[in-house]
Formats: C-alpha cells, sequence, structure tokens
C-alpha cells in the first residue's frame, strides 16, 4: 500500500514592482491616525466646553407608613386530641 502525498506547487516570489505586502498596513496606519486626530480635534474642545452633569429629580410628597407594632405577642398552641 502507498501513501501519496499532495504537496502544493512552489511560490515563485513576487516580481519586482508588486509585492504590496506593507503599503496597506502602512495606508491603514495612516489613516487610523488621521482619524483619531479628527476625533481629538473635535472632543477636546466638546469635552472642556461641557458642564457638569445636573439632575432635575423631583422631590416626591409621600408619607412615611405607619406601621403599628404592638409591646406584646401572644403565642400560644394549643393541641387537641385526635381520636
Amino acid at each position: 500500500m502507498t501513501t501519496v502525498v499532495n504537496n502544493p506547487a512552489p511560490q515563485t516570489p513576487a516580481p519586482e514592482g508588486r509585492d504590496r505586502g506593507g503599503t496597506g498596513f502602512l495606508i491603514g496606519v495612516i489613516i487610523l491616525v488621521l482619524f483619531l486626530g479628527v476625533v481629538l480635534y473635535f472632543a477636546i474642545p466638546a469635552i472642556k466646553n461641557m458642564g457638569p452633569i445636573q439632575l432635575n429629580i423631583p422631590a416626591v410628597n409621600v408619607p412615611a407608613p405607619q406601621i403599628i407594632v404592638p409591646d406584646k405577642i401572644n403565642v400560644e398552641t394549643t393541641t387537641t386530641p385526635t381520636q
């Protein structure tokens, strides 16, 4: 019994001028830096001009509940015999 291993054909290196391995990464980094710059340019003044957060919670006039607790609690248990 024979085992056949199919290896892919060897890849030939890209011709000069067609190797774009780092170009996409560089463009992505530049776009990210520009985006962060624009966000910070507009966000820092907006945050600086914001005042403290003011919450207006209206007072609700609900009377406290009246709870009456007796001084003495009678806990007597009586059992009735069953016949």
